[in-house]
């Protein structure tokens, strides 16, 4: 189908480009997935499905009311920003006011919400089918060895450029196709993430033993050929080299932990009832520490100069708070925190930089457009977390979608928190799908009724009526007869 494949290309794409975080790139990845929605399939679509679009479509409604009042010269509601009065005072000319502090920048900031909600849509629409579904894993996890292996070999090889741009930022860190190393190190552990899971699929179906025998576990595993495995082993270990190699301490401790958490998720049958979970738990972090003595040492470095979180990131949270405190109904307006923080840089902030960002997407979009539209989307968030932990615990296959969707999204939100994962296209479009496809398949998949009939009633390769059929008439000539 069109669409699938045009997602596909899309979510394989979004990185390549700087992380598509120019304008131009934004708009061609918006235009392709707006003519994958167009030929979405929707055969597969089921009640809870339409119940998922109609929950976006709700958030998209007010999206467009708070657009409307940032963008109208005339809002419903709103309250136009005092600058301008003062602005006009100042100048002592006539100035229009607006609901925000940069005139129609909500409309040029559009582009990457946008291209996130056609992509969780798409994951829903193209996901909904589990075939559909398991391809979009192998074709984040696929691509983003091939983006991490990209940038292992170009560090090694020419650490100071970005494809065929200089690099002026990161010099020592390895950031593949992105920009920013913590961006990078997100995108590499999300794809460790995925890998792992795959790989613990595949040894979990050729075990023999309904439940793992831990005795007999390595011989099991040597039993399988190498030549299946090793190849996912060393997409496995690519990624987490890159993740290691960006230098970023919350992108690596967040992958790390996610791994942890989805690792003892996926194994919580086989695991011993009582201490089995904590085992798991203990022996994760002792391998996550291990890997970060071997593989992390500029990691480790670098919580050792710097702590946890930078001083001057907190201070900028502060601002923000204060940002917030003043404008709570409708923000600032859609992208404007570069322009709305200055007047409230504190002043424990070194001098140096601009900061156009708020190191916190959660805050930056309270600020940008309000507490009540950034309360609507912690719900979605929220609700979106519900539905995908219903889909690991209560699937009985194919519960590898919801929890890598899961896992991931978990990494992002908290990683988002701390940075600006999710404002990153080449991040938040491949992912953003893929927890669509995870929404879709955390329902379970009925058989249509017609179906089950029509292998109930089919006759066997004779031509003679199944036994059960058989059976069947045979009890009611008897009821007849009585």
């Amino acid at each position: 189908m069109p669409a699938t494949f045009i997602l596909f290309f899309v979510m394989a794409g979004a990185p390549f480009p700087f992380g598509s975080t120019n304008d131009l790139s934004i708009a061609f990845w918006c235009l392709c997935l707006g003519i994958a929605v167009i030929f979405a399939p929707t055969r597969d679509l089921r009640r809870p499905h339409l119940w998922l679009l109609a929950g976006i479509g709700l958030i998209v409604a007010a999206y467009a009311f708070v657009l409307h009042e940032q963008l109208s010269d005339h809002p419903w509601i709103a309250p136009f920003q005092p600058i301008w009065k003062q602005a006009s005072d100042l100048l002592g000319v006539p100035i229009a006011p607006s609901a925000s502090i940069v005139k129609n920048e909500a409309f040029f900031a559009l582009g990457a919400p946008l291209a996130n909600i056609l992509a969780i849509v798409l994951g829903i629409t193209v996901g909904a089918e589990r075939d559909r579904a398991r391809r979009m894993l192998w074709v984040i996890a696929i691509s983003g060895a091939l983006y991490a292996l990209y940038g292992v070999l170009s560090f090694l090889i020419e650490p100071t450029m970005i494809l065929w741009r200089d690099k002026t930022a990161y010099l020592g860190s390895v950031t593949g196709t992105f920009i920013n190393r913590n961006t990078a190190a997100a995108y590499f552990g999300s794809c460790a993430v995925i890998w792992m899971l795959l790989i613990l699929e595949d040894v979990r179906r050729r075990l023999p033993e309904r439940h793992i025998e831990w005795k007999r576990l390595s011989l099991d595993v040597r039993a399988i050929p190498p030549r299946q495995i090793l190849p996912h082993l060393g997409a496995l270990l690519i990624c987490l080299m890159a993740m290691f190699m960006t230098g970023s301490r919350a992108g690596v401790s967040l992958s790390l932990l996610a791994m942890i958490a989805s690792f003892t998720v996926f194994l919580r049958k086989d695991l011993p009832p009582r201490t089995g979970i904590w085992i798991s738990l203990g022996s994760g972090v002792v391998v996550a520490l291990g890997l970060m003595q071997l593989l992390g040492g500029r990691v480790s470095s670098r919580f050792d100069s710097q702590g946890l979180v930078d001083e001057g990131r907190i201070e900028a949270w502060k601002s923000t708070l204060q940002i917030i405190a003043d404008n709570p109904w409708f923000g600032t307006g859609m992208g404007t925190f570069q322009w709305a923080f200055p007047p409230y840089r504190s002043p424990n902030i070194s001098i140096r930089g601009i900061w156009d960002i708020a190191h916190s997407t959660p805050l930056e979009l309270a600020s940008d457009i309000g507490i009540p539209m950034a309360l609507l989307v912690a719900v979605a968030w929220a609700v979106m977390f519900v539905i995908l932990g219903r889909g690991v615990f209560a699937r009985r296959r194919d519960a590898i979608i919801p929890l890598a969707a899961a896992a991931t999204a978990s990494l992002s939100l908290l990683h988002s928190c701390l940075d600006f994962t999710l404002q990153i296209p080449g991040y938040s479009i491949p992912f953003f799908a893929l927890f669509g496809a995870g929404l879709a398949q955390s329902f379970r998949m009925r058989e249509p009724a017609r179906a089950q009939g029509e292998a109930i009633a089919a006759p066997d390769q004779q031509g003679r009526q199944s036994q059960p059929v058989r059976g069947l008439r045979r009890a009611r000539e008897l009821h007849k007869t009585v």
